[in-house]
């Protein structure tokens, strides 16, 4: 990593959309390696995935917890971004709720490696918490409140609450085979159902 004026200067200059979309594709794969293969995937994984050079993605990403890092911001806003465009979509509030967990589930996946490279009592990781709260309790919150107010679930569930819930089944999906988180998931969010 660069320190110093020079770094900040070449932080603050805005990329080129092509240098974005790049950028983009690189994090899309990885974080489909990672959801499959874990956060220790080979670079030549993600690389193939992506289809460029492993070199490429050292130039974006010189160490593994910088890939890692990326790739959790990244799917933090795609998670973001998201709720709104599934609310959008003409389905139902509660299957957009519930396409947006499986993609909170895809992100927790990932998620969990990163422990493992941040140590703990990093300033880092507590900001990367922050960040994760403040971009997507909103967009939960949203979710809810259509599905409850649409009549499809009951309105007595916080968006910290299920995001919560949701977390914990996700705790462990990768050291048993024997245990199917998005199972799980799928009767959590099948209990808001209000009955009928």
């Amino acid at each position: 990593m660069v320190d110093g004026d020079e770094g900040a200067g070449r932080a603050a200059r805005p990329k080129r959309a092509d240098a974005r979309r790049n950028e983009r594709t690189l994090l899309d794969a990885a974080a489909a390696v990672f959801v499959t293969s874990g956060v220790d995937a080979p670079v030549r994984d993600i690389a193939a995935r992506a289809g460029v050079g492993t070199g490429t993605i050292y130039r974006h990403f010189p160490t593994r917890a910088d890939l890692i890092i990326a790739v959790y911001r990244h799917q933090v806003e795609a998670c973001a971004e998201a709720g709104p465009e599934l609310l959008g979509a003409g389905t139902t509030p509660y299957a957009a709720l519930r396409q947006w967990i499986d993609l909170f589930v895809d992100f927790l996946v990932t998620k969990h490696g990163l422990a493992a490279v941040l140590q703990s009592g990093d300033a880092g990781s507590d900001t990367l918490h922050a960040y994760f709260l403040d971009r997507l309790l909103p967009v939960c919150t949203e979710l809810l409140d259509a599905a409850a107010a649409s009549g499809e679930i009951r309105s007595d569930t916080t968006a910290y609450e299920l995001m919560r819930g949701v977390g914990n089944l996700c705790i462990g999906a990768d050291s048993d085979p024997r245990y199917d988180a998005r199972r799980l998931v799928d009767l959590l969010v099948a209990g808001l159902r209000r009955p009928r």
